[in-house]
């Protein structure tokens, strides 16, 4: 399957240019292949390969191969998939492992090989290429790094890959709860897009037409893919360019993404055995039954202002029990998205809203979408206890300082 990057690239109808760091990207059977004269081309003469135990099995090996035989000076780093994560340990590990000197990482992997690849290759100051070995997310050709750092969710500075080598003869034998993992990372593209609607139809947020087209092409190449890894892969592909071109991660992450990465920072949970899209596809149906939840109050006027004054400090102060983790988020919060918002706005603005929620999928056909997939449907299916709903909603929030109807909830009565 084709990318038009040059359609994508340049002056945008919302006023922008839009600017793509990656160079290209080969979705095709035996991309891995390209490797070599990738590297050549570029005058690229000492390479890295980074990876897990699993992946070198899926991938890394055969890129370590393909270019010491090429002539270019190659080495390895192979982590155990053990308890690793992208945070702190899983870089230190991964540094530990590249004493020597090199000119390109490849990343042979998922979303945690990826993004502590993504940040070294930052760090150092040198580019990677990205060798996708699921369609589990949407961030391989993301520009930042989503990572646990000190404990707390963190969006890191680092860098997109210059080039995507593709090979669905190897994203296709991966587990199928990986496909299902990328699936849901897509169906978030439902909430996200509707969040970043509302924010900009409350306080003007700069908003682009194209990226959320280009997005929407994602969610309906995914939905449409069934069995076709490939198709998946594209729309998973095109989500992370919608997110290249606006600079950040708005166009792919609204209240779905703050639920899952709430869970991850395990502030009122344990350790989770789910992947990244587990938790957003979870997040993704919880956010649609609260939304529309509000919509058919907003829409009967049965809903009652609140303020906002002391909101963050009462919240941070109840929900999160960690001193540390709590000044972090409300460094993170500080300015508050609400600032400035009254609950009479979103009263003033509610069919504008309710519009935009009612063109979210029900939370039962979302159900209906990853069930089709194999997915994780509900908080118990990865392993969490229903009793901690209301905690989730409350507080994921405030994982990151952008606004969201979850965020807006909180002005118009619906916690207390």
């Amino acid at each position: 399957m084709n990318f038009d990057l040059n359609e994508l690239r340049g002056r945008c109808e919302c006023g922008r240019e839009h600017m793509l760091d990656v160079r290209d990207i080969w979705l095709e059977s035996g991309a891995i292949n390209r490797l070599p004269d990738t590297v050549k081309m570029n005058g690229w003469k000492a390479a890295a390969v980074v990876s897990d135990e699993n992946t070198w099995q899926a991938a890394g090996s055969r890129a370590y191969e393909l270019l010491n035989s090429a002539g270019v000076g190659c080495t390895s780093v192979v982590l155990s998939p053990a308890g690793l994560h992208a945070d702190e340990h899983g870089v230190a590990l991964a540094e530990e492992g590249l004493k020597g000197s090199c000119e390109v990482l490849v990343a042979a992997g998922s979303g945690t090989i990826h993004d502590i690849t993504r940040y070294i290759a930052y760090k150092r100051g040198i580019p990677f290429i990205s060798v996708p070995t699921a369609a589990s997310v949407d961030g391989y050709v993301s520009t930042v790094a989503a990572m646990t750092w000190e404990g707390c969710k963190k969006t890191m500075t680092a860098v997109s890959p210059l080039y995507v080598l593709a090979d669905t003869d190897i994203f296709a034998a991966a587990p199928l709860r990986l496909r299902a993992s990328g699936f849901g990372d897509l169906l978030g593209k439902y909430t996200a897009i509707a969040d970043w609607r509302i924010s900009n139809a409350l306080t003007g947020e700069y908003i682009c037409e194209k990226v959320i087209r280009l997005t929407e092409k994602a969610l309906d190449e995914a939905v449409s893919a069934q069995d076709d890894y490939e198709r998946l892969m594209y729309g998973l592909l095109l989500s992370g360019l919608a997110m290249q071109m606006v600079g950040n991660s708005r166009p792919a992450s609204g209240g779905e993404h703050h639920i899952s990465h709430f869970w991850e920072m395990e502030v009122c949970n344990g350790p989770l055995d789910a992947l990244h899209g587990e938790k957003v596809g979870v997040g993704t149906v919880l956010c649609s039954e609260e939304y529309h939840r509000i919509s058919e109050y907003l829409k009967r006027g049965e809903v009652r202002v609140t303020s906002a004054e002391g909101l963050l400090d009462r919240d941070l102060e109840e929900g999160v029990r960690n001193a540390a983790m709590r000044e972090s988020l409300r460094k993170e919060n500080t300015p508050d998205p609400l600032d400035g918002i009254r609950g009479s706005d979103v009263l003033a603005r509610k069919d504008e809203i309710c519009g935009f929620i009612d063109k979210i999928p029900t939370a039962g056909r979302l159900a209906e979408l990853l069930r089709s997939y194999g997915g994780k449907l509900s908080m118990e299916d990865i392993g969490l206890d229903p009793a901690l709903k209301a905690a989730t909603l409350r507080f994921s929030p405030y994982v990151r300082a952008r606004l969201t109807m979850m965020r807006l909830r909180k002005l118009i009565g619906f916690e207390r």
